[in-house]
């Protein structure tokens, strides 16, 4: 058995949660010592890919016509692209179609979570549809106060300085513009935003948001994998506001460096992370503002051990062990469900 993972057009997702995935993947076939390429001129018995863009959907075509196993990575949904890019919601109907079509060119469909599956469930999908996250590398992410205290001197932050961490697209449905709105009325604490989406891609509201000069509001853009570890070191929040998500993995980062979350209470979240177990939820700005205030001041008990036990669930090593098992019963023509 030799899996093909698709890489193509990893140059433009490699900065989102789907270009993350792929790397976990690429780790999760070292480690497990299978036999893989991403070359796509090579032999290959399963191919795997991981976006919806036209070459991996022609790619699967390809496949199909060779008789190859196809497993499709459904990290994409109608409802994660809508509030994104300019137009996304006038096309997310479209959109839906498209993905649709290449998910059911699968003959395994992979989602990160039970959530994602129920919405491709509602999408009426032809092909099986199992649930593996996509995992956490708790080896590499560990709490270290030396490397937070290089994050806070590399940017200039002060040891005393209370420093509120996010990560992601410069998107709305991510929250920025609600993470620019309590900078503004939270002006005693630090907020930094790393990730980075092109201004021209995005609404208007969004540039003018990333635009605001306020002394305690950054954007640093897009850093390393090893410098985001530093900054959730260094930092003493992570606010997670996104709106939509199939999984997220900067939460399930956050989480394994024990650092304290506080996420916006959605769907999501209802059936996974419980609000004063693993994490603290907050359902809009006022309640975003007590919140922060409250687990900076110490108001609020510590649970981030609690939340590390809980995203240990998701170690890396588990979620390998899945993968590799779904790929063995798809080469052997059995049932993956």
């Amino acid at each position: 058995m030799k899996i093909l993972l698709y890489t193509g057009n990893i140059n433009v997702v490699e900065k989102s949660g789907v270009g993350r995935a792929i790397k976990q993947q690429l780790k999760f076939l070292e480690d497990n010592k299978i036999p893989f390429t991403v070359n796509i001129k090579d032999s290959y018995d399963i191919i795997h890919l991981n976006t919806v863009f036209p070459d991996s959907f022609i790619m699967s075509v390809i496949a199909k016509i060779k008789g190859k196993k196809i497993v499709y990575h459904a990290h994409s949904t109608k409802e994660d692209f809508e509030n994104s890019f300019c137009g996304s919601n006038f096309l997310a109907p479209l959109f839906k179609k498209w993905i649709m079509l290449c998910y059911n060119m699968g003959d395994l469909i992979i989602t990160p979570t039970e959530y994602s599956k129920k919405l491709l469930y509602e999408y009426r999908l032809r092909k099986p549809i199992v649930t593996i996250s996509n995992g956490i590398d708790l080896d590499f992410y560990k709490r270290d106060g030396e490397k937070g205290r290089l994050f806070r001197e590399k940017y200039g932050f002060r040891k005393q300085d209370k420093i509120i961490m996010s990560v992601g697209l410069h998107i709305k449905r991510k929250g920025i513009l609600d993470f620019v709105e309590l900078a503004k009325i939270l002006p005693e604490y630090q907020f930094v935003w790393f990730g980075y989406t092109d201004p021209k891609i995005i609404p208007k509201e969004v540039r003018n948001a990333v635009g605001i000069k306020l002394p305690n509001l950054h954007f640093p853009g897009y850093i390393s994998r090893e410098e985001l570890r530093d900054a959730y070191n260094g930092s003493d929040l992570f606010l997670f506001l996104t709106y939509e998500e199939t999984e997220g993995i900067v939460l399930l980062e956050a989480l394994a460096m024990k650092i304290p979350v506080l996420v916006r209470d959605i769907d999501i979240y209802k059936n996974w992370l419980s609000d004063g177990r693993d994490v603290y939820k907050g359902s809009g700005i006022l309640d975003f503002y007590n919140k922060i205030r409250e687990i900076i001041n110490g108001d609020l008990p510590d649970i981030t051990e609690a939340g590390y036990e809980t995203v240990k669930k998701k170690d890396i090593k588990t979620c390998g062990k899945r993968l590799i098992f779904q790929y063995i019963k798809l080469a052997a023509n059995k049932k993956t469900l």
